[in-house]
């Protein structure tokens, strides 16, 4: 059984034990437990692999027995050895991961992007992405499946005109300065972040390549409400235990600071530009 239906299952199951214990809903118990109602959604819908934190705050919460609970977190572990590469993630191409990352955006409240080497998909033109998508399915040795991903990523971009949602998008200028892609196809990238300075409900930051930094990270990650995930190289991880998620803010908090916006980040993409048309 592959690992996304595994992980429906153990969504199905903790669902059960929730409602044995009295809880009759989701938010019912999230507040019990100190929790937002939608981590308890995307938990028992399958949709987020809860962290050994949870599980035992879920476990806890419900006074599960010794033997169910040892179950679950038997099958939480063996879920997150089968699932955690890419391969895994990727084995039927990049369009069905790009479907389940909208789910996740649609679903949260605020999301928040940090990316010091590429431009983050949210604002990715369609060529951008299409050069991502293949350099990505080369790597990994995944099916190409690159014009259903590019317009699955695409439709993700809905979300940046939704009033309802905050978005902080921050990008460093190394992502600008050291292109995955060739000059044709960055210079509308550049004018396309450029468009989005000032846009209501987004708030777009370029952190400049002479910036002394107060903080560092060494990868890029979002964070989407109160969870974070993180892409390296062969895998990704989902970051929901409560200190370790408010790093990731700290962290960013402190990006933000050494970061520009409105007109001052427009005037980095615009000399960047230029940069560009002279080489």
């Amino acid at each position: 059984m592959n690992p996304e239906k595994r992980q429906l299952i153990l969504g199905d199951s903790l669902r059960r034990l929730r409602e044995q214990a009295g809880y009759d809903t989701g938010k019912e118990f999230a507040e019990h437990i100190g929790w937002m109602a939608s981590k308890v959604s995307r938990i028992e819908n399958g949709r987020t692999l809860p962290a050994d934190s949870d599980v035992a705050v879920w476990l806890d919460a419900i006074d599960a027995p010794d033997t169910a609970a040892a179950e679950i977190r038997d099958e939480v572990r063996d879920i997150r050895l089968a699932r955690d590469s890419w391969r895994q993630q990727l084995r039927r191409g990049h369009a069905d991961r790009q479907r389940a990352e909208a789910v996740a955006e649609h679903e949260a409240a605020r999301i928040t992007v940090v990316e010091p080497f590429l431009v983050p998909g949210l604002v990715q033109t369609a060529d951008y992405a299409r050069a991502v998508f293949t350099i990505a399915a080369e790597i990994h040795e995944t099916p190409a499946d690159t014009d259903d991903a590019v317009r699955e990523r695409i439709r993700r971009q809905d979300v940046l005109y939704n009033p309802d949602k905050h978005i902080e998008i921050l990008i460093a200028e190394t992502a600008l300065r050291y292109p995955i892609c060739p000059a044709p196809v960055m210079g509308p990238q550049l004018d396309r972040l450029a468009n989005l300075v000032g846009l209501p409900h987004v708030r777009l930051g370029v952190i400049p390549i002479d910036k002394v930094l107060p903080t560092i990270t060494m990868h890029g990650y979002a964070i989407l409400d109160d969870s974070v995930t993180i892409e390296i190289n062969h895998t990704e991880l989902a970051v929901t235990d409560p200190d370790e998620v408010a790093l990731y803010r700290r962290i960013t908090d402190g990006l933000w600071e050494a970061a520009t916006e409105g007109n001052e980040a427009r005037a980095i993409l615009q000399r960047v530009t230029a940069d560009l048309r002279t080489t």
